[in-house]
């Protein structure tokens, strides 16, 4: 299958006339046709008439060039239905495209479709979505992870090369490390966010998901840098990330926080994201443990700031200038209001909101003081196998906690890596992730690379004999 290749590989090939631009695309429409019924991944697939339209006058110029891609349903995208998953977009065009798409318009590669998510980001399921759940490539009884559910499932499914998502408390990272693919939420500011449909402004990021750490740094290579049109994108110079995943862990300390491995993490999963810690000393990288005791107030910090920045931010959607009325909102996204309402409301401001800015700040100095200590953070992603569908719907508290390692990040803007590291007895992915310090993502790639380099398990994928039996591998 040529999508089990690598986009280096797919490159070659297309310049060596190996395979064709629309021979890559027919294989993604191909797959769609045979898997998405089952999973349910897509809110638009475009027609494949478009697509082949656009690989037959492609002209090689990035290595992106004729790759067909997906993104999640956030993205502005002008001539073509934006939904944020939700009915009170269910027919909205936006008049301009977003800047990431239109990065990778430019590079040549080719949009094929957009992502079903949790409506507006508020979930880690990709349950809480007017279109229908997404359904685990792996075991469709099962959650895709989100809210980046869709494009994870069509990556692992071998449905598009690749795919942009968007991380706000680990909307890339969980449905990653739920469908065995990789993905990276960046710094904040390293990728332009305009055109992007906001949750938690001064959370959310732009990134890619992919199959390796090398696919993730290749587009990012494309998709970062500064962008006039959003004034919290970095000027920092954008580094040739792929050009630098060849370096030895040697001389890195990978630093492991006690917190993030008690009690509530399931075995199976502590176990798989510690092996990745033995992997890595192995291979001559120093492991140290150390403490993060704020960990415990991270989930309540990301669960006061975010809802109170999304009341704000969907206070636009009234159903007068665009879109439809807010009694169209789910109830997940309309608890998620009536929290940030609350916290923000006279009388309560200063005891939630502004005190979780201050405890936002603490953990800023949390975050420095483990990075002064060691090169990365190896954390869990999530704390459990991937729920049934239907588990964490019915329990709030359950769907707030399955962010409970990724939403820390976040609200200080560092960059993690998710990748896979193993699988459950019973044939489940595990994903772990890695934490490093502010624009510090050639070194997180560079790690995941070399991790892949000795492991196999980012390179199963569930398909088989032609449909979605799974593969169970060992553990």
């Amino acid at each position: 299958m040529l999508l089990d290749k690598s986009i280096l590989e797919l490159a070659a090939g297309l310049r060596q006339d190996e395979f064709t631009s629309v021979d890559l695309v027919n294989e993604c429409y191909d797959n769609i046709a045979k898997y998405n019924d089952k999973i349910n991944a897509f809110i638009t697939i475009l027609p494949r008439e478009t697509a082949i339209k656009q690989a037959q006058s492609v002209k090689l110029t990035s290595p992106l060039s004729g790759l067909p891609f997906v993104i999640k349903d956030c993205f502005n995208t002008s001539g073509i239905t934006t939904t944020a998953a939700s009915h009170v977009l269910k027919n909205y065009i936006a008049p301009y495209d977003a800047t990431v798409y239109k990065k990778l318009l430019t590079a040549g590669a080719i949009l094929i479709g957009k992502m079903n998510m949790d409506a507006w980001g508020h979930g880690g399921s990709s349950e809480n979505t007017d279109f229908g759940p997404v359904k685990n490539p792996w075991d469709t009884t099962r959650v895709a992870g989100g809210s980046s559910g869709g494009p994870a499932a069509a990556i692992s499914a071998r449905m598009a090369v690749f795919a942009i998502g968007e991380d706000t408390g680990g909307s890339i990272r969980n449905p990653a490390a739920w469908c065995n693919i990789t993905g990276l939420k960046v710094t904040y500011g390293r990728v332009s966010r305009y055109g992007s449909i906001a949750y938690a402004s001064s959370f959310d990021t732009v990134g890619p998901m992919a199959k390796t750490a090398q696919d993730c740094a290749i587009v990012l290579e494309t998709i970062a840098g500064v962008d006039p049109y959003d004034a919290t994108s970095s000027p920092i110079s954008v580094p040739s990330y792929s050009t630098l995943l060849n370096k030895k862990v040697s001389d890195l300390t990978i630093g492991i926080p006690d917190e993030f491995f008690q009690a509530g993490l399931d075995p199976e999963v502590k176990t798989a994201v510690l092996k990745v810690a033995e992997d890595l000393k192995n291979a001559g990288a120093k492991i140290k443990n150390l403490s993060m005791p704020l960990f415990d107030y991270g989930l309540a910090i990301y669960y006061l700031i975010g809802p109170s920045e999304t009341s704000s931010n969907l206070a636009r959607y009234d159903g007068i200038r665009y879109g439809q009325g807010r009694e169209f909102f789910t109830d997940e996204t309309t608890r998620r209001i009536l929290i940030g309402t609350y916290a923000l409301s006279a009388g309560y401001y200063d005891a939630y909101y502004k005190k979780a800015q201050q405890v936002r700040t603490l953990f800023i100095e949390e975050y420095k003081k483990a990075l002064t200590k060691c090169s990365v953070l190896l954390q869990p992603i999530t704390p459990t196998q991937p729920p049934k569908i239907g588990e964490l719907m019915s329990d709030p508290l359950q769907n707030f906690l399955a962010d409970i390692y990724t939403t820390s990040q976040n609200p200080i803007g560092v960059p993690s890596l998710a990748f896979p590291c193993g699988f459950t007895k019973t044939g489940l992915p595990i994903g772990a992730q890695l934490v490093g310090p502010m624009f510090s993502e050639d070194l997180l790639l560079n790690i995941g690379y070399q991790y892949q380099q000795l492991t196999d398990n980012h390179l199963k994928s569930p398909l088989s004999k032609g449909d979605l039996e799974g593969l169970k591998p060992k553990p």
